[in-house]
């Protein structure tokens, strides 16, 4: 067995489900989907009883380049999160009434293919080609079924598509770069490589443009909060829930390790900009009269402090931050599922236009209470343990970077409590609204329930992801 099979699954789901017609599309991509996960877990069961998964093999023999997949806990928990809230962000699509559903669900899927490449590559050019052809389904996705003025959509997706276009663009001269002096663009082989202090200088900083957008990190973040309100709730799922992670896990798998001294050397300021990101996101999320937007600007601050964590270079900060991306997944999914159920129901995100739901919709308020209770970092949630174990790695740092990263809990408990207020306290509203489905509360109990389990007992996502995290602490620190 090895981990190819992950990948064939979702891109055979992605062409079957184009092939059989819109009216059967949805349930065979959920199907493919929950299959995909399956296989992984299978992985995940192989991978702990000590069985290799990797492959190795070559494909463009004139310029040395392998389809090299690397199996380890950093990159199997990335895959869990994407092969695991594929199968949910695609039952939350079924509330939705897309026209040719055949190709939205495809191109979900073939997403979740080239995120899941993107984890697991282990060949430089081989991740850039799945890094990249990650961008295309979701710009078909948001400039088709996106929300709004179609004009004013077409500008943010194409703003989003060149920035991220752009900024990959160096990711490659950089690659190009690595292979003159290692002559092989696998992984290994340019953590091997003994890059003076200027090379890993120009190196790290053509990364960290690839990176920076993607993320986002201040200033690099002016298309996100336009695209997530723009792209319909299920694209703008895959871009805060996964996509986003993979500018974050490759910071952690290649940036820092290829380009220590480097990511050393410039350490406050690369946490400075992250925590930039936790401070602007909080108080422009305080201005939000839309729930969208009020959430994409509390997934910038989430997302700084994740960032932040990553550069502080420890195993604490690089640990908590990847089961930061975990939570911050689930979380943030969760939160534009119920901007969406509300949506459907009063056909307004518009805060001011809510009010009462509590009062028609006891269950769902239930349930929005508890995802909003841990996008705060409630104690007993994944968040709260995996938050304030990046904060302790920034206050080893420095201590005011922990204060200052503290922020996002403050505020953010602020901003949220007072929409969920405005959203489902006060006079109920005079349009009805419907309680929660079965399809809907199967979504939201899952990934409640995630939250929940790994608030109480993370410690199988901790000792999965350790000895990765240990490994590269290694390479980091060979200059020592």
């Amino acid at each position: 067995m090895d981990i190819s099979i992950v990948l064939i699954v979702l891109l055979v789901g992605a062409i079957v489900t184009y092939l059989s017609g819109n009216k059967f599309a949805p349930k065979i991509a959920l199907v493919s989907s929950i299959a995909a996960f399956g296989v992984t877990l299978l992985c995940l069961n192989a991978y702990q009883a000590g069985e290799n998964l990797d492959v190795n093999t070559s494909w463009i023999t004139q310029l040395n380049i392998n389809f090299a997949l690397h199996v380890d806990g950093l990159s199997l928990v990335m895959l869990l999160l994407t092969t695991g809230l594929l199968p949910l962000i695609i039952l939350s699509g079924f509330i939705t009434k897309f026209e040719n559903s055949r190709s939205i669900y495809a191109l979900m899927l073939f997403m979740g293919f080239a995120m899941a490449g993107t984890f697991l590559a282990s060949d430089g050019i081989l991740y850039y080609i799945f890094w990249e052809i990650a961008l295309i389904p979701i710009y078909f996705i948001a400039l088709i079924w996106g929300n709004g003025d179609a004009e004013k959509r077409k500008k943010a997706v194409l703003k989003f598509f060149i920035y991220t276009l752009a900024g990959s663009l160096f990711m490659l001269v950089a690659f190009a770069y690595l292979y003159t002096k290692a002559g092989s663009f696998l992984l290994q082989d340019l953590y091997n490589l003994n890059l003076s202090t200027q090379e890993q200088f120009w190196i790290f900083f053509a990364f960290f443009l690839a990176y920076a957008i993607k993320i986002p990190i201040i200033p690099f973040h002016t298309w996100q909060a336009k695209v997530y309100q723009k792209a319909p709730t299920v694209g703008t799922m895959l871009l805060s829930g996964i996509m986003l992670k993979m500018g974050l896990y490759s910071v952690i798998r290649w940036q820092i390790p290829i380009a220590p001294l480097a990511a050393k050397t410039h350490m406050p300021t690369l946490i400075g900009l992250s925590i930039a990101g936790v401070i602007y996101g909080s108080i422009v999320a305080l201005r939000q009269k839309d729930i969208k937007k009020l959430l994409a600007y509390s997934s910038l601050a989430h997302v700084g402090l994740i960032a932040a964590g990553c550069y502080t270079l420890t195993a604490d900060g690089i640990s908590g931050a990847v089961s930061q991306m975990i939570a911050h997944g689930f979380v943030i999914v969760g939160l534009f599922f119920a901007a969406e159920v509300i949506y459907r129901r009063f056909n307004s995100n518009t805060i001011d236009d809510l009010g009462g739901i509590r009062s028609q919709a006891p269950k769902f308020t239930s349930l929005f209470m508890i995802l909003v209770l841990a996008s705060v970092a409630l104690p007993g949630t994944f968040n709260f343990i995996r938050e304030f174990t990046v904060l302790y790695s920034l206050s080893q740092v420095n201590i005011w970077f922990a204060v200052l990263g503290g922020t996002t809990i403050i505020l953010g408990a602020y901003y949220m409590l007072k929409m969920f207020q405005n959203v489902m306290l006060g006079e109920t509203n005079t349009k009805v609204f419907a309680e929660v489905t079965l399809n809907e509360t199967i979504v939201f109990v899952i990934l409640i329930a995630f939250l929940l389990f790994y608030g109480i007992h993370p410690k199988p996502i901790v000792d999965l992801v350790n000895p990765s995290v240990q490994e590269i602490l290694t390479q980091i620190n060979r200059f020592n």
